[in-house]
């Protein structure tokens, strides 16, 4: 028998020592991955009719798979290192165009609603002149006003009346950013259902409570976590929500209203620090051994067709065989 080679995997990870990349890279190790964590903007990649090349540092990098980790900043140049790797045959968790859709926000939320799952109403706003019409489409105060990209809480507003709304939507657009309104949802105040999807499955849950006056629920702005035991309706607009975005891997957000469960958003990199403690479940070695279940079925898969193709080969070879002694 020959050797047997060990997959290799790339993390593609800005921060090395962030506590997700960490335990990612520790997990892949112990599945028996070859792992490198790699900046995905020092990365070169060329492009040719044969799948192209990529390389770090003067070298060609090869992988079996890869782990995405891109941040909010480097969306569409980190989506396009993802790309590379697809194109040449790698397994991706997730794929570049589940990042692109899941990190626009209202795109994200014009899919999940077009197949029929719960979001609230929300607005994207293209010019100042629109502004009126959009608010007083929410029509209720306080309301929501964030930005179309944003992550860990930033750039997300709870505005208590029409004179800071149209401030701050001022604000936004001399900066650039195309803001959404959302409306409120006052009896989920200051909390907020995070769900991790993998492969169409969860594997962890908990909720999210904001620090004092503090509405966002975030973990990283300080925000208490929780496990929590999912309803079947929670956990199945999670699955779908993630499904619909085409996210191996999802970090589901939603709000939980009078009427049901709200989706907020489905985050392509979730952080895994606050949802380990709060549950004591292994959300990294869920995550890697979905993945090494993927790189083993695609090897397997591998092994069959080429063996179909030896078998083919060996039957041709008989029948010239047949009729070379017949002739």
């Amino acid at each position: 028998m020959g050797k047997v080679v060990e997959p290799r995997l790339v993390i593609l990870s800005r921060g090395p020592g962030l506590y997700s990349t960490m335990r990612l890279k520790e997990e892949a190790q112990r599945y028996g991955f070859i792992t490198r964590v790699i900046d995905p903007m020092s990365i070169t990649t060329a492009v040719d009719d044969d799948g192209g090349r990529i390389y770090h540092q003067g070298w060609p990098i090869q992988a079996d798979a890869v782990i995405p980790r891109i941040g909010f900043s480097i969306t569409r140049p980190g989506s396009g290192i993802v790309r590379q790797f697809e194109r040449m045959g790698a397994i991706v968790h997730n794929s570049a165009d589940a990042i692109l859709l899941s990190r626009d926000k209202i795109a994200a939320t014009q899919a999940m609603a077009e197949c029929g799952l719960p979001v609230p109403k929300t607005i994207s706003v293209a010019s100042m002149e629109d502004c009126m019409q959009a608010l007083r489409t929410i029509g209720i105060y306080p309301l929501v006003i964030k930005a179309s990209e944003g992550t860990q809480g930033s750039g997300v507003f709870l505005v208590d009346d029409e004179a800071r709304a149209i401030s701050l939507l001022s604000q936004m657009f001399q900066r650039g950013m195309r803001p959404l309104i959302q409306e409120y949802i006052k009896e989920s105040h200051g909390r907020d259902i995070r769900v991790i999807v993998v492969r169409g499955r969860v594997v962890a849950s908990m909720i999210r409570k904001a620090r004092g006056s503090e509405f966002r629920s975030n973990f990283h702005l300080g925000g208490s976590v929780e496990g929590i035991q999912l309803t079947k309706d929670q956990e199945n607009v999670a699955i779908r929500a993630a499904g619909e975005l085409g996210l191996d891997v999802a970090g589901v957000d939603m709000l939980d209203s009078a009427s049901g469960p709200l989706l907020l958003e489905a985050n392509s990199s979730p952080g895994l620090e606050g949802i380990e403690r709060a549950t004591g479940i292994n959300v990294a070695g869920r995550i890697v051994s979905s993945l090494r279940a993927r790189v083993r079925e695609a090897k397997e898969q591998e092994r069959s067709l080429l063996s179909r193709d030896i078998r083919g080969a060996d039957s041709t070879e008989s029948r010239f065989d047949l009729d070379e002694a017949s002739g």
